[in-house]
């Protein structure tokens, strides 16, 4: 009776519950699946990022595409070596020196990098940016071409955002995958990019998926976010969403209304 009540509840999460036994031990059927979301966990860190398919579909929006790398040469050093990721290579910001006149400072400068999934990467971030991007254009806010940077750590935003004179950054990569999530997005945005910001300087968009935050929700929290740190002039935690704290009361307060 326990176990049914347990198993009605499996519809409404992925997490791993009411599993059962057999014996003193997990149901075949469950060890299996545990395994297969390990395996998809290892792959989604050891991928590789397909720069070039993933920079022609971001071109086919309309923008600038510049493909990019980290100080990381390969994935094993990627993961080996958080710092090497956390910087461009020299090949890299040669290529930014060469295209970035001081003159033509955006206001926001993009980046799609792999970080611990290239999955995510490849399979979320075209759908967040096909709703950012002509919500930035509505609001009149510039954007520099979009980076796609491999092997890339959150504050490798911040040498490329100051090399572009930017107000802002934002970086949209893989997060580090979890059993039965290794699809899923992070987004990154700091205001003022320089190297030597720290993580409190940053907002974060998590779980950027469609069985997570959908890209579509995601894109309109970013664009809040972005455009009230560049009013503000301001990130991180002392940045919040208050979006719902602006609603009237009779659309966010369920509470009182069922009171």
């Amino acid at each position: 009776m326990e176990k049914d009540v347990w198993s009605s509840l499996r519809k409404y999460t992925p997490a791993r519950i009411a599993i059962g036994r057999a014996g003193g031990s997990l149901p075949t059927r469950e060890v299996l699946d545990f395994a297969w979301a390990h395996a998809e966990a290892r792959d989604a860190v050891k991928m590789e990022l397909d720069v070039e398919k993933l920079a022609t579909s971001i071109e086919r929006l309309g923008v600038e595409c510049l493909k990019l790398e980290s100080a990381a040469a390969d994935r094993d050093t990627y993961v080996r070596r958080p710092d090497l990721g956390r910087r461009l290579s020299d090949h890299s910001r040669e290529i930014i020196s060469q295209l970035n006149p001081p003159t033509a400072a955006p206001d926001v400068i993009v980046i799609v990098a792999d970080g611990l999934s290239a999955v995510a990467a490849a399979e979320q971030s075209i759908k967040v940016l096909e709703k950012i991007l002509p919500m930035l254009s509505a609001g009149r806010i510039t954007v520099g071409p979009v980076c796609v940077v491999k092997n890339a750590r959150v504050a490798i935003e911040d040498e490329i955002g100051e090399m572009f004179n930017a107000t802002a950054a934002v970086i949209l990569l893989g997060e580090r995958p979890g059993l039965g999530t290794s699809d899923s997005l992070g987004a990154y945005l700091v205001y003022q990019p320089k190297v030597g910001k720290t993580d409190a300087d940053r907002n974060c968009v998590s779980n950027i998926r469609e069985a997570g935050l959908r890209p579509d929700a995601a894109a309109g929290t970013i664009y809040y976010l972005l455009s009230e740190a560049m009013r503000r002039k301001i990130s991180g935690v002392v940045l919040k969403d208050e979006r719902v704290n602006a609603m009237p009361v009779e659309m966010n307060d369920h509470s009182l209304k069922a009171s």
